[in-house]
């Protein structure tokens, strides 16, 4: 019976030593040089749970502020189940980015991958991003907007507001969100059947990132279930309408014109999947950095008498100088007459925390600031914390559009 009772806590024992040795390599991983501080939290989640715990779109996200208190501004963690070396330093994010294509490249958690596409050229190599936005600045440029898409984006604001204003009151963000999809998806994808048009939008608006709210809940797995279900079916009408036009050679004065004469270029970065991902993503990210922004911008105005009132004498004396008082926008008066709205614009964008963390991957190790990043591991910067640097910013907490006065007239 005793040797029974010695081999049972033997196996007990071995399988303390073994735990503990994992937990260990878990909580220090290798690394050929010094990591910098921090903690890898639980086994499998790490600091996931703590990551995707509630915070404002404003100001340095809770995360990352709680752990430059604790660590300093360059710290490791992990997050998505993946290990990752975090940065708030102006000087390591701009090193960062200088050795981009050498000692750093693109790099995602595998959540990302799956969420908004294997086949997403935003995913991938750095370099294919100039690429990109060389395609996207036919619909988002100065040109396009110069010429057609500043006036309609004008009339569709003013008659969205005015078909909402009888409410009382509305959530800006959801109003803009769905204000946004509706104007911009005939712009991406022209010409469809009315049906096929609102089956379209309403998965665009279906598709969001509320699961990020409340990670690992059993309501966040059905809301990932959702978006990707939304993500699908859009997905699926994108495709039909691009085989369509590629039968009959219809033409279009869209984007998804642009990207299948892209598709017929010898040498092309695109195939019939990264086209499709770009306009879903085209849409999906319009929407919500437009929303966030604009619902930021709502809030910041409405507390601001001077702000409110500078913003009404800027645009009172653009209506007076006008031969046509109900005319819209047009681009002379939006690049010469609204200098004190785009310092508004400027410093909303500052404080607006609409992209937490911007993703890299080390691929191989980086010495910097007397610590190793080995390779494999991702590299999170944080822009939040240079826009809330005292040192580059006085009162970097406070709304104030005056803090670009020289710079914007400058630009203008």
């Amino acid at each position: 019976m005793s040797s029974i009772w010695n081999v049972a806590m033997l196996m007990v024992a071995l399988v303390v030593v073994r735990i503990s040795h994992w937990l260990y390599r878990w909580s220090n991983p290798k690394c050929p040089g010094k990591l910098p501080p921090g903690s890898m939290g639980f086994p499998i989640i790490g600091e996931t749970l703590d990551f995707f715990k509630p915070c404002g779109v404003e100001g340095i996200p809770t995360f990352v502020k709680k752990r430059m208190i604790r660590y300093g501004p360059l710290f490791r963690t992990n997050i998505f189940g993946s290990k990752t070396v975090v940065s708030t330093d102006p000087d390591v994010i701009h090193q960062i980015f200088r050795q981009e294509n050498t000692s750093f490249e693109l790099g995602y958690p595998d959540i990302f991958v799956k969420v908004f596409g294997k086949d997403n050229l935003f995913l991938k190599e750095v370099f294919i991003h100039k690429y990109l936005q060389k395609i996207t600045m036919q619909i988002l440029g100065s040109e396009g907007l110069k010429q057609t898409m500043l006036g309609n984006m004008d009339k569709a604001t003013r008659d969205h507001i005015r078909s909402i204003a009888s409410q009382g009151s509305f959530n800006v963000r959801k109003e803009v969100e769905n204000l946004v999809v509706a104007y911009m998806t005939p712009k991406l994808i022209s010409n469809l059947k009315p049906e096929t048009q609102s089956k379209l939008i309403d998965n665009l608006n279906a598709f969001n990132l509320d699961w990020f709210k409340s990670f690992l809940r059993l309501s966040t797995w059905k809301a990932v279930t959702k978006a990707l279900k939304s993500r699908e079916e859009a997905i699926q009408v994108m495709k039909d309408v691009l085989m369509m036009r590629k039968e009959t050679r219809e033409k279009q004065e869209d984007f998804l014109n642009t990207l299948l004469e892209e598709l017929e270029k010898d040498g092309s970065f695109f195939d019939q999947g990264s086209a499709i991902n770009l306009i879903f993503l085209l849409a999906f990210a319009l929407r919500e950095g437009t929303s966030s922004c604009t619902a930021l911008a709502v809030k910041f105005i409405s507390k601001d008498p001077k702000v409110l009132a500078e913003l009404k004498r800027e645009h009172k004396a653009i209506v007076d100088n006008r031969k046509d008082k109900e005319a819209g926008v047009s681009w002379e008066e939006y690049r010469h007459n609204m200098t004190f709205t785009n310092m508004v614009s400027n410093e909303v964008l500052r404080l607006a925390n609409t992209t937490p963390l911007l993703f890299r991957k080390a691929v191989q190790d980086v010495e910097i600031k007397g610590y190793t990043i080995p390779a494999g591991w991702i590299v999170a910067v944080a822009p939040s914390a240079v826009h809330f640097d005292p040192a580059i910013y006085e009162n970097p907490f406070e709304f104030n559009p005056w803090r670009w006065e020289v710079l914007v007239i400058h630009l203008l």
